[in-house]
Order: C-alpha cells, then sequence, then structure tokens
C-alpha cells in the first residue's frame, strides 16, 4: 500500500480509482475466459490433427516394406510454400495455417512403381499437417502467454489494487472522522471556555 493523503481530494482519487478498478475488473476476467476456451479450442484441434497424422503415418507403417526400392521419396515431395495467415483472438495475433503448396515434380510412370502415387499423397498429407500442428502449437503458445499475463492483471486488481483502495478509503474516512469529531469538541470546548468568561 502507497503513501496516502487523509484529505477530502485524496478520499475522491481512491474513489475514483477503486470504480476504475471494478469497472475493468470484469472485461480481464471476460478476457481471460474467453483465452481458457480458445486455448482448449486449438488443443482440441491439435489432438484432430495429431490423430490423423498418426492414422496416416500407420497406414504408410503397413506397406513401408515396398518402400525398400531405390526411391527417394524426399525427391519427389518438396514444400514450395506454406500459407499463413494473420488472425487476431481475444486481442492476440496468432498464425492461421491456410495451406501448403508442394513443388509439382514430375516422374516417369513407367519407370517408378505403381505405389509412388500413393505414397507421395500420403507423405504430402503427413507433411501438410505437420505443417499445421507447428501453426497450432504457436497459436497455443501465444494465448497461453496472453492468459498468463491476463490472469497476472486479474489477481492484481482482485488482490492488491481493489482491497488495497478499499482499506484507503476506509481509513481517509476513519482519520476526517476523528477531524470532525475533534473539530466538533474543540468547538465545543471553545464555546464553554467563552461561557465562563461571560
Amino acid at each position: 500500500m502507497g503513501k496516502i493523503k487523509f484529505t477530502k481530494n485524496e478520499l475522491k482519487k481512491q474513489k475514483d480509482a477503486l470504480k476504475r478498478f471494478q469497472r475493468y475488473l470484469p472485461t480481464l476476467v471476460l478476457k481471460k475466459q474467453q483465452l481458457q476456451i480458445e486455448i482448449r479450442k486449438v488443443e482440441a484441434e491439435e489432438r484432430i490433427k495429431l490423430k490423423e497424422q498418426e492414422s496416416i503415418s500407420a497406414k504408410i507403417n503397413s506397406w513401408i516394406e515396398v518402400f525398400g526400392e531405390e526411391v527417394s521419396m524426399q525427391e519427389l515431395v518438396k514444400i514450395s510454400s506454406i500459407k499463413i495467415d494473420k488472425g487476431n483472438i481475444a486481442g492476440v495475433d496468432i498464425p492461421l495455417f491456410r495451406g501448403i503448396d508442394f513443388e509439382d515434380i514430375e516422374y516417369d510412370l513407367f519407370y517408378m512403381p505403381l505405389w509412388v502415387d500413393k505414397g507421395v499423397e500420403s507423405i504430402s498429407r503427413v507433411v501438410a499437417l505437420e505443417a499445421e500442428i507447428v501453426t497450432l502449437r504457436e497459436q497455443i503458445r501465444l494465448l497461453g502467454e496472453e492468459l498468463r499475463i491476463t490472469t497476472q492483471r486479474v489477481n492484481l486488481f482482485e488482490k492488491v489494487k481493489i482491497p488495497d483502495t478499499k482499506e484507503n478509503i476506509r481509513l481517509i474516512r476513519i482519520y476526517m472522522g476523528d477531524q470532525q469529531t475533534a473539530a466538533v469538541v474543540r468547538g465545543k470546548m471553545a464555546k464553554n471556555k467563552l461561557e465562563k468568561v461571560s
């Protein structure tokens, strides 16, 4: 609690501060709740993408033996660009995955084994999912950081600012009440002395 003056102006200043804190706190609490909801949504989406990625990987593993042939899938699946937009959730700028483009690599259909088309398609999907998962994890990180800051602010208002301001108002009122009582007592004493003199 900072140093306060025991004046009417300070009392007004503390009351105005309390009103501001009490008006701002619900907004912070709402933002905190919104961030928590959004984090849960993004985490659920991440789990779905991870399951899809695992499912595709499991299917690839079921016919991985055919990869024993001398075919370099790395030469056939190359990223040309990843499309990321900017979005905003509860005042937080986040990346939004919009898609991935692969280089259009042509290969000789007579020379390559039959499974190469399916392999290129599956690996492309796994790579696209990985790019999307990385973007979702960045969203979670950014939203989590904002949630941490917002939670600190909510706690600051609930546990420090509002109670301190209420205590300051109480102390100023007590002091001013004591001063008023002392003034009344001094007035009565002065009146009694004047009456005795007269």
